[in-house]
């Protein structure tokens, strides 16, 4: 397929909004780090640098990696972390081994994420604009490149990826045949109430912080008196559905345990099971923490961390209020009111209607782990149960869109259960629909075999490279909340 003028070819595409910065010839074997390991087995490709800018503020960033030969015809546009600032080449290479064109974009966040304070033009490229613009592009190189359309375009990505996700296919619903989402941090606003929530609990005093040690025998004995309930295998300590063990409010309640917890560190951990509420109207004002993912990555230790967490976590705090926002002098009334009306619309991906994204023979998977310490599980739910009722029932709705729960994963891989289901694209995975989302979703949209179940793995510990140690089939939720 490469030709001697392909570069020509590229440099002749016409980006909306934009212009190619660069473009990058890598011969084959170049060697990428993948998770650790060192792949040197990726084909020859064109790395082909783009700046778009949608308004005078603007100043997004993509990359899109085309196979110089060996393209599976398709295009994989790939979703961000946190608030992005860089494009990802892990994802990237995921995405070239398998003979996709890849893109991936810094969602117009980089470097520092205060440079949007104040810019809402911004943070529209954020919210969804980088993600639509960057695929645009990626089609256009496609047809200067190759002379034709991809015959199948699908997104996959996990938390802000999964928000990304969600947006395209309501607002952009035609960008994409498949999605696949995982964790999705689509209430925006919302979700960033509940961090800064936990933060002030765990953060209330110098006793309140819980350490790494109080939340593993947190998350231990949770594990160990409620697994069962939750619907888990006899000796496995991790929640399978923790919606069972919730009240009706969607509260965790248990008597905390007082022979390592003192009584600060009971107090925070009451609050944070109980979520966050309007202090004026007792309004729930998001999902509280889900029980079983205390001790993983980003959970009550890095949440309580003064230095680390308000300056990861609080950046849509920052654009609103200004780089001097102080944590402590929120107000969940007031002051949340006007970060969803000011930066809401354009970054919460929360409308459930996908009508016109099924109606263009779109397909979307969503998964989510059980032990997500960083947005709960119960948030993906919920979203999923609402766009159920919006598309007219489960019946219908399950002829494009399927939500799967993740016994004990947290987010977006690793947890005391399952760990990995097709995300990542780990090599001890194998690439079929049971276990590989994205070869699900494919199937699905291409030969209209839709996921009734899914694999999920767990890995031997400590290995590396990985090696499965379990499997867990995995069955697609139901759309309405099951009867404990």
């Amino acid at each position: 397929m490469d030709r001697p003028d392909a570069a020509k070819r590229i440099a002749q595409a016409e980006i909306r909004y934009g212009r190619i910065r660069k473009i990058e010839k890598v011969p084959a074997g170049s060697p990428e780090n993948f998770y650790g390991l060192v792949l040197t087995q990726l084909p020859e490709h064109y790395r082909v640098f783009i700046r778009l800018k949608p308004s005078p503020e603007s100043c997004i960033n993509a990359e899109i990696w085309l196979p110089s030969n060996g393209w599976n015809g398709r295009l994989l546009g790939l979703g961000n972390s946190g608030y992005g600032g860089r494009t990802n080449h892990t994802s990237l290479v995921h995405g070239l081994s398998r003979g996709f064109v890849t893109a991936d974009s810094d969602l117009g966040t980089g470097p520092d994420p205060d440079a949007l304070i104040g810019k809402k033009e911004r943070w529209a490229d954020f919210g969804h604009r980088a993600t639509h613009l960057m695929t645009d592009a990626a089609k256009s190189l496609i047809r200067a490149f190759y002379g034709t359309r991809p015959r199948y375009s699908y997104f996959m990505g996990g938390s802000t990826g999964g928000q990304q996700g969600l947006m395209e296919a309501q607002r952009y619903p035609e960008d994409y045949d498949g999605i696949v989402v995982f964790a999705p941090a689509h209430n925006r606003t919302r979700l960033h109430a509940y961090f800064l929530w936990n933060y002030l609990a765990l953060t209330a005093s110098p006793s309140s912080r819980i350490g790494p040690r109080e939340a593993g025998l947190i998350a231990r004995r949770i594990g160990e008196e409620f697994g069962a309930r939750s619907g888990s295998m006899p000796g496995e300590a991790f929640l399978t559905c923790p919606e069972r063990i919730l009240d009706e409010t969607g509260s965790f309640r248990w008597e905390i345990p007082k022979d390592f917890l003192g009584r600060e560190q009971g107090k925070a951990l009451e609050l944070i099971y109980s979520g966050a509420k309007n202090p004026r109207t007792g309004e729930r004002l998001f999902e509280p923490f889900v029980p079983g993912g205390e001790n993983l990555h980003l959970g009550l230790y890095e949440q309580g961390d003064r230095k680390n967490f308000p300056r990861e976590f609080f950046y849509p705090f920052r654009w609103v209020f200004g780089k001097n926002f102080d944590p402590g002098k929120f107000d969940f009334d007031r002051d949340l009111e006007t970060l969803d009306r000011q930066l809401g619309g354009l970054v919460n991906a929360v409308d459930p209607d996908l009508g016109k994204f099924r109606d263009a023979g779109g397909k979307m998977i969503m998964a989510t782990g059980a032990s997500d310490p960083v947005i709960p599980c119960t948030g993906a739910l919920r979203y999923y149960r609402e766009a159920v009722r919006a598309c007219g029932g489960a019946e219908e709705t399950g002829k494009f869109f399927r939500c799967f729960l993740i016994p004990g994963m947290g987010h977006i891989f690793g947890g005391p259960g399952f760990q990995e289901a097709g995300l990542l694209g780990i090599p001890a995975v194998p690439r079929d629909r049971e276990h590989d989302l994205l070869e699900s979703v494919m199937a699905w949209r291409e030969k209209g075999i839709g996921p009734e179940k899914m694999t999920a793995v767990s890995f031997r510990e400590g290995e590396n490279p990985c090696r499965i140690d379990r499997e867990r089939e995995v069955f697609a939720c139901p759309g309405e909340k099951e009867e404990f």
